[in-house]
């Protein structure tokens, strides 16, 4: 005999889970009960809406291509350098250490920080710009990884199914933006998937457009963003010769200390004193939330990321083999759409997403398929495409100097 679906233990240990949120979270969590999926699922488990999100964006093929994506440092020899797999990790490890001091979701957290560069164009940020300007050249709105995100989990992913996330966490992807330097944010509501896609439109015509994620656990994720990367970067870029500790402003190294765990622990710890989240059992209207640091140390993480920018990410060896990338982004998207117009492409072995349903093939104009074809390739695979087509590529070095 069968048991009704109310008496099954699966049933019961998740009405258990949703009881004990009520509980233990914040009254200004996100409950999990509360999620909601563009597409309604009949489905029962012991897994809550937050946490399948985790484990569906873990199993993806964009996850698994994350490994090979570049963080800060391209085409460099050495297994110590940080990749853009260990980035996400180190995301969700630090926003979920946040979240569990202010009693918000560690699900959503780690949906969200698991995800949100999941859209991330081959060798990091100067790939987004070379794809950014092809895409405006061919008519499409400059791309951008956050958007990417969302698109490659909601219609790529599963050929084209996607994964029937939870608006919670697609918003949290959306709203990341951890370049912008805030002191302190706030949700904004957001009532359901057409309020979302507005976002998403909205950003896509202003990309300086700075968005607020629904939940307070977005906002999480979005300031353990800048704490993830700001120092790790240092430290990467002190491996490689590229600056020296000692080069470190002497007022963020008094504040936020001279390594990378000093430095997010003193961030981490700011955040916990200076947030603004309502206990288990308080009211909401008491205290407004809000995710934020004190001003003393939002300065000197502002000045940190502008010494960051100056030092490692604009430097003349960071960017020194950029201008071959850019050829090559240039090279492959005609190249592919050449492909696509006339059906071939030599020797180059291509599918340009053909795998994915009809309803994507039949919909898109062949400058997005590319643009989606080529933002989901590892770094290695775009140089193995762009060498196949003639490109000269850069060489792989052991360090910057």
């Amino acid at each position: 005999m069968i048991n009704p679906p109310e008496q099954r233990p699966e049933f019961i240990v998740s009405g258990l889970l949703n009881s004990r949120e009520d509980t233990l979270l914040s009254p200004a969590a996100a409950r999990s009960i509360e999620a909601s999926r563009r597409n309604r699922e009949q489905r029962l488990g012991y897994r809550q809406s937050f946490a399948q999100d985790a484990d569906r964006i873990l199993h993806s093929r964009a996850y698994a291509r994350y490994i090979d994506k570049t963080q800060v440092f391209c085409l460099i020899g050495n297994d110590h350098i940080t990749h853009r797999v260990l980035h996400v990790q180190l995301v969700s490890r630090i926003a979920r250490t946040i979240g569990r001091y202010l009693f918000l979701n560690e699900d959503l957290i780690e949906a969200i920080s698991l995800g949100h560069d999941i859209g991330h164009a081959p060798f990091g940020h100067a790939g987004e710009s070379f794809l950014s300007k092809l895409c405006r050249t061919h008519r499409l709105p400059g791309f951008q990884h956050n958007i990417q995100s969302v698109r490659a989990l909601e219609k790529l992913e599963r050929k084209g199914r996607g994964w029937n996330l939870t608006l919670q966490t697609l918003d949290g992807i959306l709203c990341h933006d951890g370049e912008v330097h805030a002191t302190s944010i706030s949700p904004a509501p957001l009532h359901g998937f057409d309020e979302l896609d507005l976002k998403i439109e909205l950003k896509s015509a202003n990309p300086g457009l700075d968005l607020q994620p629904m939940t307070l656990e977005g906002c999480v994720v979005r300031m353990a963003d800048t704490v993830a990367y700001v120092g790790r970067d240092i430290e990467d870029a002190i491996i490689l010769g590229l600056i020296e500790r000692s080069d470190i402003p002497e007022r963020c190294a008094s504040l936020l200390g001279e390594t990378n765990g000093s430095i997010v622990y003193s961030l981490v710890t700011d955040l916990i004193r200076n947030s603004r989240v309502a206990a288990p059992g308080g009211d909401l209207d008491d205290v407004p939330g809000s995710i934020g640091f004190s001003a003393e140390i939002a300065a000197a993480l502002k000045e940190l990321k502008e010494f960051n920018y100056r030092r490692i990410y604009l430097a003349p060896e960071t960017q020194e083999n950029m201008p071959l990338i850019e050829q090559c982004y240039g090279s492959l998207f005609s190249h592919y759409l050449d492909h696509l117009h006339n059906g071939t492409s030599g020797e180059l072995d291509v599918d340009l997403l053909e795998d994915l349903d009809r309803a994507y093939t039949d919909r898109q104009s062949a400058a997005a398929r590319v643009r989606d074809f080529i933002s989901g390739m590892t770094d290695d695979y775009f140089l193995r495409q762009a060498a196949a087509i003639g490109c000269p590529v850069p060489p792989l070095r052991s360090g910057l100097k």
